[in-house]
């Protein structure tokens, strides 16, 4: 093999940020959409949409689409700010409080703004869900950035073969 092809290009941040974000937005948006309709959580998928639209629209379809659509674009802005900030960190820990931090900035002090009731009126099992879902959006998010910006590409196939 020569030199050039050991050589991995530079990726580029916004365009990494882009596409991570989409899929992350894409894949537990509609995650947190099947909760809701299995009654898992009474969070409406588009309680993003809270301080633009009224409720009343947001439990319709279209209000519904237009929440998963807000949680895409809140996606592709949180995964830019976390490669921004964070992408050298590795393990997906701190991809994990991440997302536990933004549950925390939305639950528990946008509360008022993107929610009807504060979380701890919420049921439970709203609450542990909603929890979850940030915990695993966000170990997305940031397992996927250090897997991009650090070695943990090159750990993962060691640990594999051996």
């Amino acid at each position: 093999m020569s030199s050039r092809s050991q050589r991995r290009e530079k990726t580029g941040i916004a365009a990494f940020s882009l596409e991570v974000g989409f899929f992350a937005g894409f894949i537990w948006g509609g995650v947190h959409w099947l909760m809701a309709a299995l009654k898992f959580t009474r969070v409406v998928p588009g309680y993003l949409g809270e301080p633009f639209l009224r409720h009343d629209f947001l439990k319709t379809t279209a209000g519904q689409l237009a929440g998963y659509l807000l949680f895409i674009l809140f996606s592709v802005a949180a995964t830019f700010l976390y490669v921004l900030v964070f992408r050298k960190l590795k393990g997906p820990w701190p991809g994990m409080c991440y997302g536990i931090l933004w549950w925390a900035i939305l639950f528990l002090a946008g509360s008022r703004i993107f929610l009807l009731q504060p979380p701890m009126r919420l049921p439970w099992n709203s609450v542990i869900c909603e929890f979850c879902l940030y915990l695993l959006w966000g170990l997305f998010i940031g397992y996927t950035a250090a897997i991009e910006f650090t070695d943990e590409r090159k750990r993962e196939t060691r640990t594999s073969i051996a």
